[in-house]
Parts: structure tokens; C-alpha cells; sequence
């Protein structure tokens, strides 16, 4: 019999206190746009130094090891322009993210994000991507010159696209129409019945796969269903080591349902499609929102025909997963997950096997 959420939560904490303090946890992330780097930011405050270790509270988690996997699908914007013109990955997710690892996250953010408003070529450009740019032609690798970009802004962990192949998505839609391109997907009108990678059978990273395995946690989101999370597990091996690993797998669900992605869509429908393209029951725990969306933000997503997401547990909970609720909204104009309290009940699920070597 499972223990309910709160007692999963209370029995954790004092499970993992002595481990972190002696080996710290294994974390790897994995996701895209928004969504990614918000979790990310969360996740950073515990990734410390050997100095903040001595000054943390005693029951607090520590990482060891934090890993971000990110997908390389993007082919608009400012991203989708250097793709094409220097056939490069799309830097743009990768970017938000080594902002979001960064030591000196408010300057960087401002750096990196800033966008150039006019200049010919350089109009719609932001610093960040053409920063990646210039190292990925120094380097002729975009991996390498992520991690380079990694290293010069002091990142917290460590961040891998999900491949570094050079892919495009395709959706089968429900009324057999097949659409091809992100921005063109994200722009239909109809519902999506399957994603496929162009081409098929790509590979990730061996650093990847080898974090995959020694994860003591595994987190899928939140982030674009169709367009950020599903991607990665399309890369050829990424579904199989997510099953193979002992690590805790748990999904961070979105809070609102997306504009041609995920309209209508519930909890237990996202978790489905997750699984049916990884072909593979992937998740032990579901991280869901419990706090209702205030009157004046859901009449703001109401127009583009978006809602909260409902949280059907009886369906998630016959797909085998343990749903957990938590006070996880914020709300800033736009709905967005509170990082601290999603990162802190993320790692107190890490994988108690592991914690026992």
C-alpha cells in the first residue's frame, strides 16, 4: 500500500537528511522552454558549494549532480533564423537554461535575454543565442560550446540537448493531416493524435544516457506537451534508460492547458501521451497543483480558449502513478509554477534504493 503524499513527504525528509549531507542526489531534469528553466532556478538553490554545505539547514536535500536535458526542436524566432542560417541547433531553450544554472542569474538574464530591436541581421536576436552561435562555429560541436557557455557563466549543473542531430518535428493529427515544422504545429488548429522525429532514430548524448543512469531523480516538466516534452523521449534510447534507471521518475504537470497542444486535455491525458510515445510506463509520482487559478487570470486564458488543467487522480492513479498536490501556482501576470516548493517536494521523492548503497 503506498503512502499517501503527506506521509511520503515527512518519511522522505528524514530519509534522505543524512544521505545528502554525505553524498548528495543525483538529479537529472529533462523538458524544454519555459517550463525547463523555471524548474531549474528551483533546483539551483540546492546544487551548493562545498562553503553554503556547512551553512545549509540540516534537513534540507542536497544535489550532488544536477543534469538538464534539453529539446532541440525550435525553428522560429530568432532560434529558427540562426538554425537555418548557420545550420546550428536552436540555442533559444538551451540559452533559458544556462540563465536559469547561472551563478549571477539576474545580470546573465538581462544579458543574455536582452534582444537586439533593430540593426540589420542583428534585429530579433538575442545576445544569448548569438553568444552560442559564435562558439558553436569557434567549436564546429554545439554540445562543446554548451559546455563552454556552461563553464564561462558558472552553472550549477550541467546541460545536454537531447540530441545534437539536426531534427525537425511532424504531428499526425487526429483527422489524418500531417503537419511538419514546431511553429507550424504549434499554429494548427487541430488536435494532435502522434509526434514523430524527422528523421527517426537519432541519438542523444552518451553524457545523457550515462546521467539517466545514475540518477537518483527523474523529472518530465512541465513544459509544451507536444513541443518540449515528448521530443526527448523520441530520441532513440532516452525512453529505454528513463525505465532502465533506478531513479525516481516523477512528472511535474503543467497548470494550464495550451492553445493547439493540450486543449481539453486532463492530468491523467498528458501522462498517457507520454507514455504512449515513449512507449513505456515511465512515471512512479505526479507533482500536481492544488491551488485554483484567480478569477481575472483564468478570464485572461480564457480567450485563448485555455483552462487549468484538471487534476483527475482516480486516472492517474489506475495508470499506476502517485499523484502529489502541492501549492505549486504563482501568479505574475501569466500562470507559472513556484520553483522552490516543485524543486524541494522533487527531491524528497529521490529514489530510496539508492539512497540505502
Amino acid at each position: 500500500m503506498p503512502n499517501t503524499p503527506t506521509e511520503l513527504k515527512t518519511a522522505d525528509l528524514l530519509a534522505t537528511q543524512q544521505v545528502t549531507r554525505e553524498q548528495g542526489l543525483h538529479v537529472v531534469a529533462i523538458g524544454g522552454g519555459t517550463g525547463l528553466s523555471t524548474l531549474l532556478k528551483g533546483l539551483k538553490l540546492f546544487a551548493l558549494t562545498p562553503a553554503e554545505l556547512v551553512a545549509a539547514p540540516s534537513s534540507s536535500p542536497i544535489i550532488r549532480d544536477l543534469c538538464a536535458v534539453v529539446t532541440v526542436s525550435d525553428d522560429g524566432g530568432s532560434s529558427g533564423r540562426l538554425r537555418k542560417e548557420f545550420n546550428m541547433l536552436p540555442p533559444g531553450d538551451i540559452r533559458n537554461c544556462i540563465v536559469a544554472l547561472s551563478e549571477d542569474e539576474a545580470l546573465l538574464s538581462r544579458l543574455f535575454r536582452h534582444r537586439f530591436e533593430k540593426g540589420s541581421g542583428l534585429e530579433g536576436h538575442s545576445f544569448g543565442n548569438l553568444f552560442l552561435a559564435a562558439l558553436t562555429s569557434i567549436t564546429n560541436d554545439f554540445s562543446e560550446a554548451v559546455r563552454l557557455s556552461s563553464e564561462i557563466l558558472v552553472t550549477r549543473g550541467h546541460i545536454h540537448p537531447a540530441t545534437t542531430s539536426n531534427i525537425e518535428l511532424e504531428a499526425l493529427m487526429e483527422d489524418g493531416t500531417r503537419v511538419r515544422g514546431e511553429t507550424k504545429i504549434t499554429a494548427s488548429k487541430g488536435r494532435i493524435k502522434e509526434l514523430f522525429l524527422v528523421p527517426p532514430n537519432v541519438e542523444p548524448l552518451p553524457q545523457t544516457l550515462e546521467a539517466i543512469a545514475r540518477a537518483d531523480v527523474i523529472s518530465i516538466g512541465p513544459g509544451s506537451l507536444f513541443t518540449s516534452l515528448i521530443p526527448n523521449l523520441l530520441v532513440h534510447g532516452i525512453a529505454d534508460a528513463i525505465v532502465n534507471s533506478p531513479a525516481t521518475k516523477v512528472f511535474i504537470c503543467n497548470l494550464m492547458t495550451q492553445a493547439n497542444e493540450s486543449l481539453g486535455l486532463t492530468a491523467a491525458d498528458h501522462i498517457r501521451a507520454l507514455n504512449s510515445h515513449a512507449g513505456k510506463q515511465i512515471f512512479d509520482y505526479a507533482l500536481i497543483n492544488r491551488t485554483p487559478v484567480s478569477d481575472q487570470l483564468k478570464a485572461k486564458y480564457a480567450l485563448e480558449g485555455a483552462c487549468q488543467i484538471v487534476a483527475d487522480l482516480d486516472a492517474i492513479e489506475a495508470l499506476g502513478v502517485i499523484s502529489v498536490l502541492g501549492d505549486y501556482l504563482e501568479e505574475a501576470g501569466v500562470a507559472r509554477h513556484n520553483a522552490i516548493r516543485v524543486a524541494t517536494d522533487l527531491l524528497l521523492l529521490a529514489a530510496p534504493t539508492r539512497r540505502k548503497k
